[in-house]
């Protein structure tokens, strides 16, 4: 089973929020996941617009999960913003 971590969209027509999701390549977009690992709101400042279980996402990858682009950068900002608050 090809497992990848990608956006799955929600929210309103011109108002997007994407939830980050584990899910099986073969599926659809926005169908069955495996598990939720964070969400991603494009419209609000970076702080607050991401929200990520790191220790989830890091284990998804150790088990093989691919991510897609968009979701490799916001990983990659998520990260560098957790590193400087501690």
């Amino acid at each position: 089973m090809a497992v990848v971590i990608r956006l799955r969209r929600e929210g309103k027509k011109g108002r997007p929020q994407y939830r980050i999701v584990v899910a099986d390549k073969r599926c659809p977009t926005n169908g069955k996941y495996i598990e939720e690992v964070g969400f991603y709101d494009p419209m609000v400042e970076a702080p607050q617009g991401y929200r990520l279980k790191l220790q989830r996402v890091s284990y998804w990858l150790k088990q093989g999960a691919k991510p897609t682009e968009t979701v490799d950068q916001i990983i990659k900002k998520v990260s560098k913003l957790e590193t400087k608050d501690n």
